[in-house]
């Protein structure tokens, strides 16, 4: 009786080896193919801003596996934010899911015709029709227009903290409105008039994240685009700085349409 223990005891241990074996040979199948499509993600930022404003969301995206380059804009025309763009665009490897935010939208409605683009994310973002520019587009939709003059310079700039606080940031800390103020960038009056040539959401399926207490472009804006690009969408109670405020979730959406971009272009 001893000797038909041991041998049961000793089946059931190989059972549990061969068990384990086919499970680390199934389980390389079923990771690879819980894996995004795209693995580059490459972020533009909108005015008043500069690329470090993404810091909280690429430390999330690189933590999911992803490799992530944001774009530094001069914001002195569409022109030079699109050529910035391009640059980045041609320094990826593989296929990539560009991510634009407020006037990066507009960035990336043009910049977005790279053959290597598979999908375009828009945070809160404007999105032109072709032959549109930002200021086209905002008096179509009727937008109440916000902010300063611009200067000598014909440069625009948010320098006033209480300004900044009620229209960019309203979910922050005066005090974390400071240090964006402190780092912002201008946009070049001119750029908001400068058109897009070609909308490449025509062609490429897209995503918008919806910020509906925001203050900068207002909610209903932000639906009117949704449906003129036939974006996939969700919304969110945030500012503006969606991806200062709420890291995690934006994050979460970019990595979601990584996830399902190749599938949608497929569909196309």
């Amino acid at each position: 009786m001893q000797n038909i223990h041991h041998l049961h005891t000793s089946l059931k241990q190989i059972s549990v080896v061969i068990g384990l074996a086919m499970m680390l040979s199934i389980n390389p199948v079923i990771a690879a193919a819980s894996k995004p499509a795209i693995h580059s993600i490459v972020l533009v930022h909108g005015a008043f801003a500069d690329g470090s404003i993404w810091s909280p969301v690429i430390t999330r995206l690189q933590a999911m596996g992803y490799h992530v380059t944001a774009v530094q804009n001069p914001l002195t025309s569409l022109a030079d934010d699109v050529s910035a763009t391009e640059k980045i665009l041609r320094r990826q490897t593989g296929d990539v899911l560009l991510v634009g935010h407020s006037w990066g939208g507009v960035v990336i409605t043009q910049a977005g015709n790279a053959a290597n683009v598979k999908g375009l994310v828009y945070l809160s973002a404007i999105a032109p029709d072709s032959g549109e520019s930002m200021l086209d587009l905002l008096s179509r939709l009727k937008s109440p227009m916000h902010g300063p003059a611009p200067d000598a310079d014909g440069l625009i700039w948010m320098d006033d903290a209480k300004q900044f606080h009620q229209f960019m940031a309203a979910d922050m800390s005066i005090h974390k409105v400071r240090q964006l103020i402190s780092v912002q960038l201008p946009i070049a009056q001119a750029s908001v008039t400068d058109k897009v040539e070609h909308a490449a959401w025509h062609e490429k399926p897209s995503w918008y994240l919806q910020a509906i207490d925001d203050q900068a472009i207002p909610p209903a804006v932000q639906q009117s685009i949704v449906l003129q690009i036939g974006a996939t969408t969700c919304t969110i109670h945030s500012s503006h700085m969606l991806m200062l405020s709420h890291p995690d979730t934006v994050a979460k959406f970019i990595d979601e349409a990584a996830r399902t971009a190749t599938q949608s272009n497929a569909q196309r």
